[in-house]
């Protein structure tokens, strides 16, 4: 369990439902990236779910596709019982659903407008989505999420290069919580930010979570920071989930190599850490072939079954679940 967070009882019908979801790039005339390959989850209300993977897995493809800035291949995506996935991307942002779904950016200092001040920047969705315009309100709902993300209420007239890297990040969460959304995706929030900063921002991110009944799709390349974050986790790998399950057992328990071979690499203050190697190239997500396991070629455990059959993922333990045909044993 979590130390930040509680789980959630699990309800009939979840929040967010992606099925056999898919996002390809044509690179050629008959060829193809697949940047997502048939990935399917549940995110639960009120739940925190952690997605890892290092970079080009197709983590940022997956969380444009749910929060509808890219069009789907195939696959659905369903929100609150609603399909998504048929939703134009130019059409979603006047979607009735388009409020429900929040996206927390990487950089605070990209994602924010230089002309606007905290205050547009925090109002903007509320004007945009809420169809609030009375000026009393808006400065009233301004001060509200101020206070709640601990920015103070005197910088709210300050344009972003006027702030600190944690002011912008708190300005960017504001506006992201503006509308009460019920999913609030986050695409690694405190990587551009130093590491004492980190802490107070992932503590806010808790915080809130609790106070707001929101639940979180959490994208990081720190595994600690899903720990400490998150309920459950989904581990990417080449376009695909190649494991799933309660963060406490994955990270105590991996079941997939891919994923030892991660929290192996997690700095630690032990005599001898013994992080394993994942040698040789990764495979081209250009035309793959369906028949052979993605990590095969780096794998420490690959055989001839690896390279004739992809594995699927098949439950191992309660709510555990890995893509390998030589699971490691608990």
């Amino acid at each position: 369990m979590s130390p930040l967070t509680q789980p959630p009882p699990t309800p009939a019908t979840p929040l967010l439902q992606v099925r056999d979801l898919c996002k390809t790039f044509p690179v050629g005339k008959q060829t193809h990236l697949r940047a997502v390959d048939h990935v399917s989850f549940d995110i639960q209300p009120g739940e925190s779910l952690g997605l890892v993977g290092e970079s080009g897995c197709g983590k940022s493809t997956l969380i444009r596709l749910i929060t509808r800035l890219l069009d789907v291949t195939a696959g659905e995506i369903r929100f609150e019982d609603i399909i998504l996935s048929t939703v134009a991307v130019r059409q979603f942002p006047q979607s009735a659903y388009r409020a429900g779904i929040q996206l927390v950016f990487q950089d605070p200092t990209d994602s924010l407008n230089p002309r606007f001040t905290a205050y547009d920047t925090i109002t903007e969705p509320i004007r945009r989505l809420g169809h609030q315009q009375d000026k009393g309100q808006l400065q009233q709902r301004a001060a509200e999420l101020a206070d709640l993300v601990g920015l103070p209420q005197e910088l709210l007239s300050r344009f972003p290069h006027q702030l600190s890297g944690g002011q912008k990040a708190r300005v960017g969460i504001a506006r992201a919580i503006a509308l009460n959304p019920k999913l609030l995706v986050l695409d690694e929030p405190t990587s551009a930010l130093d590491v004492s900063v980190q802490a107070v921002i992932l503590h806010l991110l808790a915080d809130l979570k609790r106070r707001l009944g929101m639940s979180y799709l959490f994208v990081s390349h720190d595994l600690n920071v899903v720990r400490l974050l998150c309920d459950r986790i989904l581990v990417m790998y080449l376009g695909k989930i190649i494991e799933a399950g309660p963060v406490e057992a994955v990270f105590d328990h991996p079941r997939h190599p891919y994923t030892e071979a991660l929290i192996s690499a997690i700095p630690s203050f032990e005599a001898k850490p013994h992080p394993i190697p994942l040698t040789g190239e990764p495979r081209s997500p250009i035309n793959p072939d369906p028949s052979v396991c993605r990590l095969y070629g780096r794998c420490p455990k690959g055989e001839d079954r690896c390279q004739q059959e992809m594995p699927v993922l098949q439950a191992l333990d309660p709510n555990h679940w890995a893509a390998c045909h030589f699971p490691n044993h608990e």
